[in-house]
Formats: C-alpha cells, sequence, structure tokens
C-alpha cells in the first residue's frame, strides 16, 4: 500500500481548522440524542469535547487511520467531523462507504469537484449553512475569522430541506468578555 501524507497546508495556508463550540451549536438540535458519535478526524479534541457537553457519547481517532480503513468500529451511529479540508473528498468518500449518517464541517467549495458531485448525486446531501463565517481556532491558539464560509454536509440526518440556513451565534466565554 502506498502511503499518503496528510497534507496540513493548503496554498502556502495551514490545514488545521479547530472547532469552536458554535459550530457544533447549528448541528446539535438535529442529532439523536442516543447516538454513539465516531470523531474520526480527532486533532486537539475540541469537537469531542463540545459534543460530550451536549450529552452525547462521542469515540475518536486520527483521521489518516480513517482515510486509510485502519479502524474496525463497529459500535458507533454517526460519524461528526471537521475534516482536514485537504483530504475532504477522501473523508466524504469514506462516510458514504459506512452507509450511517455523518456530518463534515467543510468549506462550501466541498460542492465543487466531479468525483464529490458524482457522489452527491448518487447518495444526496443536506447542508447546514451558518450565516456567517465562522471563527476558526488556528494553530497558534487564537481564534481566526476564516476567509471561506463553511457548511455541514450531511447525509441521513434528520433536515427539514437540502438547504437549511441558521443563525451563527459566537458562544463568548468570561475571557472574551473581559
Amino acid at each position: 500500500m502506498v502511503e499518503k501524507k496528510l497534507k496540513i497546508q493548503m496554498n502556502g495556508r495551514s490545514d488545521e481548522f479547530k472547532t469552536p463550540k458554535e459550530a457544533i451549536d447549528i448541528l446539535v438540535p438535529f442529532l439523536n440524542k442516543n447516538w454513539v458519535i465516531w470523531e474520526c478526524a480527532y486533532g486537539g479534541g475540541n469537537l469531542v469535547k463540545h459534543l460530550e457537553e451536549e450529552g452525547f457519547k462521542v469515540v475518536g481517532n486520527e483521521s489518516l487511520d480513517f482515510i486509510r480503513g485502519d479502524v474496525e468500529l463497529e459500535n458507533f451511529d454517526c460519524i461528526i467531523t471537521n475534516p482536514p479540508y485537504s483530504l475532504k473528498e477522501e473523508f466524504l468518500q469514506r462516510c458514504y462507504d459506512w452507509k450511517k449518517p455523518f456530518a463534515l464541517l467543510m468549506p462550501l467549495t466541498a460542492l465543487e469537484g466531479k468525483k464529490r458531485g458524482e457522489l452527491y448525486k448518487k447518495f444526496g446531501i443536506k447542508l447546514i449553512i451558518p450565516n456567517k463565517r465562522i471563527n476558526f481556532i488556528t494553530p497558534s491558539g487564537k481564534g481566526s475569522g476564516s476567509w471561506f464560509q463553511v457548511a455541514w454536509f450531511t447525509w441521513k440526518i434528520n433536515l427539514p430541506n437540502q438547504l437549511n440556513f441558521v443563525s451563527l451565534v459566537p458562544n463568548y466565554d468570561e475571557k472574551r468578555l473581559k
């Protein structure tokens, strides 16, 4: 098997965008509280932490294991992750392969592309689109207004419409308010 290195740069910019709580808040109302969630691009664990705070049981592992298929996880109901954007196509394909509900936080540009288009046409996709850009947590530890819009790309999650527009409300903690 050919080793595929995880890219962490896109056009000279970091591919590490850690998920803030406000991004999770817009997804949670559509999730089944009894689901065991698999976070397959664990990274720093932000998404896992926020989902656990919301009462979900979450299991996690690193993204390269997920892409390679080196994981034999069976006791989960749904995949939720913010994948490395340079590997969005691979993540999307693997999620459809599992045939379980999923939600991937990806740039709106993930709608583009021949292979992704074929997957969406074959299997379907529904989006949760926030009304503004998400302020991701960057490798430096500082929040960063991203230069791109993202959405939750979902499959087999109970959404009312194919395109679901929601208000993003920042979750300010006391440190940010001082």
